[in-house]
């Protein structure tokens, strides 16, 4: 079946995203949430108009971008909660991740959007589309590390310092959180993004995607105001869906990487 160029532009205009010129294919995923400044958060890293924004340990936006990591010793700049994931309908979410591409670095993915579409467990068919705020070294080639509240500290642990989280992070320090009620005993900030994992995403436990990088929706970059240079950030999806919670499959295994390299 072949489309016009007005209906393309009405497939991307209802998943909030225009499908750009570059990267593409197939990957994995993972899941992480360790609290710790993103890789993208000093200046020099890619062609933007600043650095993804960090926060305090109270989780206040800072002004000063080469604030060191909080997951250094004596650092003050984190993770902010508003880089959690959220629900814009019952197929489509919004969110971030560290990112790896294969053939690339991190001048071209970073403060980049991809739409996720995931191939395998209980989220296939569902999209998800992230921006890069992070990298690691322990990351494949074209793999997502997905942003989510209690998805495993991983190799570092800012939530400690930052949110007063048990020494290796809530649950597993690679996997997380196992149940929905854990959900119940986080900081109220990060309680709708560790839910997000049970309800929109069905405990999906790692699954593989296809990806294609887009612009990025204006409802993601206003979170963490960072742009590409050259590119205008499309009118994506206003509000929160909120889905209805339902019994979850037990989990699987937890074995997951998470990120974080030290600037």
């Amino acid at each position: 079946m072949r489309f016009s160029l007005k209906e393309l532009a009405l497939v991307a205009l209802l998943s909030g995203a225009a499908t750009v010129d570059a990267a593409s294919g197939s990957g994995r995923t993972t899941r992480y949430w360790d609290c710790c400044k993103g890789s993208c958060g000093w200046s020099g890293k890619a062609s933007v108009n600043q650095p993804i924004q960090s926060c305090d340990k109270s989780d206040n936006p800072l002004s000063n971008m080469a604030a060191k990591n909080g997951c250094e010793n004596g650092g003050q700049a984190y993770m902010c909660s508003n880089q959690s994931p959220w629900a814009v309908s019952d197929t489509l979410s919004y969110g971030f991740a560290a990112v790896k591409l294969q053939g690339g670095n991190e001048g071209s993915w970073c403060c980049a959007c991809y739409k996720l579409t995931f191939t395998s467990g209980p989220a296939s068919g569902k999209q998800l589309i992230v921006q890069a705020t992070n990298t690691g070294g322990d990351l494949g080639q074209n793999h997502f590390d997905l942003a989510m509240p209690g998805g495993g500290v991983g190799m570092f642990n800012g939530c400690t310092n930052q949110w007063g989280a048990p020494s290796q992070g809530w649950g597993q320090q690679y996997g997380g959180i196992s149940s929905r009620s854990a959900c119940d005993g986080f900081p109220a900030k990060l309680k709708a993004g560790c839910y997000w994992r049970f309800d929109w995403f069905k405990n999906s436990d790692n699954p593989d995607v296809t990806f294609e990088e887009v612009t990025c929706p204006k409802q993601i970059t206003d979170r963490s105001n960072c742009v590409r240079s050259g590119q205008s950030p499309t009118q994506g999806i206003d509000g929160t869906y909120v889905p209805t919670a339902t019994a979850m499959p037990k989990p699987r295994g937890e074995a997951v990487l998470g990120t974080q390299e030290m600037y």
